[in-house]
């Protein structure tokens, strides 16, 4: 079997993100399916091994990690040298740190571009750290988009047999209702299809409603019948797989049968809660629509347990396995 090679840098050195990069690139689960290539200052997971008296050897990777043998027991590191030690206080937000956890990132574009990784699986990064150290983004998708050169990102949570797509990411709610609009949902529906075909995806893409029962024809709101209706009654013309909308309170339900291939969520927050209800630690993000396929964890960087080796690693094994199953099928552009 010819295991994905996938970039893991390891976020906020004062966050849980150096923890749960060391646990699940030792994971048995991840091993089996994946070669993690950790991403980042060597000094900071050493610390946390001998912090933690963990079994672990750490490899220090420079060149083609694809030239080498992973061996259960040894964690490969490409390594990005950028803390002072005796000044990383876990669980502090610092602008060292937040500098530290951009470089990282860069350096996994830079190994995916050379192909040396086949994938990237991020772990979290602090968006004060990042602020503190002027960094001129808010997030991950946002400085992956400029990193690649990508406009508008396309977010994909994947749990289970459900996955959802997002018609508006970190807004306002009202403005996400704003952005609920005909050409919008019909670029996104397009998208949508677009990243699932990479994936090796193929089928149906259901759109969720906005207002209560989908509006019940106007009784509760407007935007399904002037918006919503007319966008996938035209993408239908177009010769789209799409359907809807279905009402929000019962369209993520349904979908967790695997009924349809995708669904489209028409806000943050409403495809956000379903699935993270229904298993918090297992619902991965795939950042679709750049030249490279991007997985990650979807939580924040817990500087209150940083440190204690009480992280659990589960959602980030859960992103390597997720992008070492997609990497065969995506396509690079």
């Amino acid at each position: 079997m010819n295991k994905p090679y996938i970039g893991v840098p390891i976020g906020d050195p004062a966050g849980i993100g150096p923890e749960i990069a060391l646990k699940s690139a030792s994971d048995s689960r991840v091993l089996e399916l994946a070669n993690p290539v950790l991403i980042g200052d060597t000094n900071v997971l050493q610390n946390l091994i001998d912090l933690y008296k963990l079994e672990l050897k750490i490899i220090v990777i420079k060149e083609n990690p694809k030239k080498l043998k992973f061996i259960a027991g040894n964690v490969y590191v490409h390594p990005v040298q950028n803390i002072d030690m005796e000044k990383l206080e876990l669980g502090v937000v610092d602008a060292m740190c937040g500098q530290a956890a951009f470089e990282y990132i860069k350096k996994s574009v830079e190994l995916s571009e050379m192909n040396f990784i086949d994938a990237i699986a991020t772990t979290p990064i602090n968006k004060e750290s990042l602020k503190a150290a002027n960094v001129p983004f808010i997030g991950h998708t946002e400085i992956f988009a400029s990193l690649s050169d990508t406009n508008d990102p396309l977010t994909m949570f994947e749990i289970d047999k459900l996955r959802v797509f997002f018609l508006s990411r970190h807004v306002s709610l009202r403005v996400a209702i704003d952005m609920v609009k005909k050409a919008r949902i019909m670029d996104y529906i397009k998208r949508s299809h677009e990243a699932l075909a990479r994936l090796g995806v193929k089928g149906t893409i259901a759109v969720a409603g906005l207002n209560p029962h989908s509006g019940e024809h106007g009784l509760f709101g407007w935007e399904e019948e002037e918006e919503i209706v007319p966008a996938i009654d035209e993408m239908k013309k177009q010769g789209y797989d799409v359907i809807g909308p279905i009402p929000a309170d019962s369209i993520f339900a349904i979908g967790l049968s695997g009924k349809w291939a995708a669904i489209l969520s028409l806000y943050h927050d409403q495809g956000h809660i379903a699935t993270k209800t229904y298993d918090f630690h297992r619902t991965i993000s795939i950042t679709n629509g750049m030249p490279f396929l991007r997985t990650s964890v979807d939580h924040g960087t817990a500087m209150d347990i940083a440190g204690k080796n009480i992280a659990n690693e589960i959602s980030m094994s859960e992103a390597i396995i997720l992008a070492a199953k997609y990497a065969p099928y995506f396509k690079k552009r």
